[in-house]
């Protein structure tokens, strides 16, 4: 990176920059971390990602895949930020994403597609603080979302295991939020971690 921002400012200083091609360079780089990071419109990979077992899908969502394209965008930032085209459509992209996961969420029945949906909508508020410049808090939100999510995926692996006991060990009954109610009398311990989780995501104190 600090070989790439060296060339582009040599390249500015001789005044040889080539605003169509810096554009398309950009733009190339950013569709690698749109597919990446779950974006609009390629985010159709995230859900399928979810049939794995839930340790390695809190993995996935917290520290590793999903996180990648957002680091990429926010290392990059002073090379896109004075590409105006390039930073309207990150926002563009982040508000789709972010309304369009949350909405999507909204309609799940399967627990870990659920929090799959979530994690995009997350992602999509990180790439809109990266639009507006502020990689600060998107960085400091994809750091804090890593612990939250990793604790809500962690927590729902212990409620699927909980249900298979009672509704057996088929994926479309034991991750079904249908059968889910009263959870809270059986696993407090997961109850209280999950809370703690969803106030994390949230942003409430503590």
């Amino acid at each position: 990176f600090w070989d790439l921002f060296e060339i582009f400012n040599n390249l500015v200083y001789n005044n040889e920059v080539n605003f169509l091609f810096a554009t398309l360079c950009a733009f190339l780089l950013f569709s690698g971390a749109i597919a990446k990071s779950a974006q609009f419109p390629l985010h159709v990979w995230l859900p399928d990602a979810m049939e794995g077992p839930t340790p390695i899908s809190a993995l996935i969502h917290a520290a590793t895949m999903v996180a990648a394209g957002i680091f990429l965008v926010a290392r990059l930032l002073p090379l896109l930020i004075v590409l105006p085209y390039i930073m309207n459509l990150i926002a563009l992209i982040g508000i789709i994403t972010l309304l369009l996961g949350a909405t999507l969420a909204l309609a799940q029945k399967d627990i870990k597609r659920g929090l799959a949906y979530s994690t995009m909508s997350q992602l999509g508020y990180m790439m809109l603080a990266l639009s507006m410049g502020s990689y600060r808090a998107a960085l400091f939100h994809l750091i804090t979302h890593a612990y939250s999510k990793a604790l809500l995926f962690l927590g729902s692996g212990s409620i699927i295991h909980s249900m298979e006991t009672i509704v057996g060990y088929s994926p479309d009954k034991s991750q079904n939020l249908v059968f889910m109610g009263g959870l809270r009398k059986h696993i407090p311990i997961t109850k209280t971690s999950f809370f703690v989780g969803t106030l994390s995501l949230c942003g409430i104190p503590p």
